[in-house]
């Protein structure tokens, strides 16, 4: 499999760039590769770069979006941080990838059994790692069918801040960026979420 040129980045749609990451992960979950000659794709991104799809991910060793997606060099603009959590920075990561670049999809995955996620229900406080986990507050607020157990040990309450996270994530990208904003409502971006499971390896795609 050969890496994407800017030709086949411009005719590419966001809809079909879904599919290529939802197929990639059912190879990845059925231990398949695409055929890939990765000596070959450092040479052939030596020029230049046409990545179809931008990925904020955790920093979760476990969550490598080139493996689960089984993707090659130059395919995707990986993002990642503990909790995938936005910040301005991140924000303009993206906007040169979408806007700039041309990327047919943003994907915000979280990931089952978080650290940060876990951390921030247990309110962990510990250096500069306390002001990333305060942004995960605002998903645990919103998760309201929880009434008992709300913290770290309760894996029920956890995978359901997960899942606020990632929309949340998703709601502040579309408010605090027009950019990436008008490049989806003039349909040449796709916006979605989805959690990866670290039991099978899954991905489990927001409805779009």
């Amino acid at each position: 499999m050969r890496t994407h040129s800017k030709e086949t980045q411009e005719t590419l749609t966001p809809d079909l760039a879904l599919e290529i990451l939802k197929e990639g992960n059912e190879r990845f979950v059925n231990n398949l590769k695409a055929n890939r000659n990765l000596l070959q794709q450092v040479n052939e991104t030596s020029s230049g770069q046409f990545p179809f799809a931008t990925i904020l991910s955790c920093m979760d060793s476990r969550t490598s979006a080139e493996l689960i997606f089984d993707q090659g060099l130059g395919d995707i603009f990986s993002i990642r941080i503990a909790g995938n959590v936005l910040n301005d920075d991140i924000l303009g990561s993206m906007e040169y990838a979408t806007k700039a670049v041309g990327t047919k999809i943003l994907l915000v995955l979280g990931h089952t059994k978080c650290g940060a996620v876990i951390g921030a229900c247990n309110h962990v406080e510990m250096g500069n790692l306390t002001g990333l986990l305060k942004k995960i507050n605002p998903a645990m607020d919103l998760e309201t069918t929880t009434t008992s157990g709300r913290d770290g040990s309760n894996p029920v309450f956890v995978n359901n801040v997960t899942k606020i996270n990632v929309q949340l994530s998703i709601d502040q990208i579309r408010k605090d960026s027009p950019i990436i904003a008008d490049l989806e409502q003039e349909e040449k971006l796709k916006i979605v979420g989805g959690v990866y499971d670290v039991d099978n390896g899954k991905v489990t795609f927001f409805q779009v």
